[in-house]
């Protein structure tokens, strides 16, 4: 097995996979540090989990090579890599108790006493809060209890890398939420490098130090939760992560440090954040969140405004989304329900007529 002296804690150089004539995987490469909580983010069918799998050995690279620990894992089988997969079904035993289930991965690791894997189960229980429940069964426990009963069981064995297959999507929304934090904390306390395969991007959003946005097998952008959001590289990326405005434009010029576009779906020209790879005369897309658009009853001082009147209007509790239709175009606008109290607190109401503006700085330019 071939050893590599430095380098980042997980490599994947050109890897590629196929079944058949299907090829779900296309030359990947992504490098993962040690310690970090790192996400394939993406929909179903782009190759996340088969990638995932590839790591844990359950399926061979077409083409490529993965490097853990600067060791080639070609050829490597699942048993003998530092690694362990948490199923999207959790997977343990109804018959066991919960400590049977967490120790049961250690029945067969050498040098470990019967006090010994006594001692770590114990441990993997105080870890993840479930001492108290050490003698119950599954059924007898929560789901968020049992998604915890398999961390347990995966991190008993001390993997390098732990794999997490859609953790948290047997989960309610506000388990889920609670979870992740959880998830934090534990990764923190213990070191392990997670990867975590989802295709919930406020999931891959809060859980994450770097994200890899991947579609038809393909990684289309890497980046903290910060860049990905707020610098897409691409269309499909700004489309992907949340709610986007998107409209097609023209550079007109540079004014520095904005661009001037044309946008006829807008009325006319805007101004918008400068991107060094649009030239004059150059078709682009400009994308705008809903949250960075404001809505206002009278025409706001500086660029980009434009009047339109409220098509639609949800109720979401902590903020509003409203649909807007300007003279050539539907947008959606985010606003914060900070104050407390009846529709009278809204910012605008249906059919009224508003102003829609939005700063320069929000305003992301895509080149195709």
């Amino acid at each position: 097995m071939a050893v590599e002296e430095t380098g980042p804690f997980l490599r994947i150089e050109g890897v590629s996979k196929r079944f058949g004539t299907f090829q779900a995987v296309k030359d990947v490469n992504l490098t993962v540090e040690k310690g970090e909580i790192f996400s394939l983010l993406g929909g179903s069918g782009c190759g996340k989990t088969t990638l995932l799998r590839m790591l844990a050995g359950f399926e061979e690279p077409s083409e490529g090579r993965i490097f853990l620990d600067g060791r080639d894992m070609a050829g490597v089988p699942p048993w003998e890599r530092p690694v362990h997969m948490m199923f999207q079904s959790y997977a343990i035993f109804p018959h066991m108790t919960v400590a049977a289930n967490v120790g049961y991965g250690l029945k067969h690791e050498k040098g470990l006493s019967k006090a010994d894997r006594a001692a770590r189960v114990a441990e993997m229980l105080d870890l993840v809060q479930l001492t108290q429940f050490a003698h119950r069964k599954p059924h007898q426990i929560s789901g968020g209890q049992r998604q915890r009963v398999a961390l347990a069981r995966a991190l008993a064995r001390q993997p390098k890398l732990l794999l997490l297959d859609e953790p948290l999507a047997a989960l309610d929304k506000k388990l889920r939420e609670h979870t992740q934090f959880e998830l934090m904390s534990i990764q923190q306390r213990t070191g392990v490098t997670f990867i975590v395969v989802t295709h919930d991007q406020e999931e891959a959003m809060t859980l994450s130090d770097r994200i890899a946005v991947m579609d038809k097998g393909q990684v289309k952008q890497v980046g903290t939760p910060t860049e990905v959001y707020e610098f897409p590289a691409s269309r499909f990326v700004a489309g992907f992560i949340g709610s986007v405005n998107s409209f097609e434009a023209t550079v007109v010029a540079r004014e520095a440090p904005w661009l001037r576009l044309h946008v006829p779906a807008l009325g006319g020209d805007v101004l918008a954040r400068d991107s060094a790879a649009a030239t004059p005369g150059q078709p682009v897309s400009l994308a705008i969140r809903p949250e960075k658009m404001r809505i206002a009853k009278d025409r706001p001082e500086g660029p980009n405004a434009v009047a339109g009147h409220v098509k639609d209007l949800a109720y979401f509790g902590k903020d509003s989304l409203y649909r807007i239709a300007l003279p050539q175009a539907l947008v959606q606008a985010h606003a914060v329900n900070a104050r407390r109290g009846d529709e009278g607190a809204r910012v605008a109401d249906w059919d009224d007529e508003v102003w829609v503006s939005f700063d320069p700085s929000a305003a992301i330019v895509l080149v195709a």
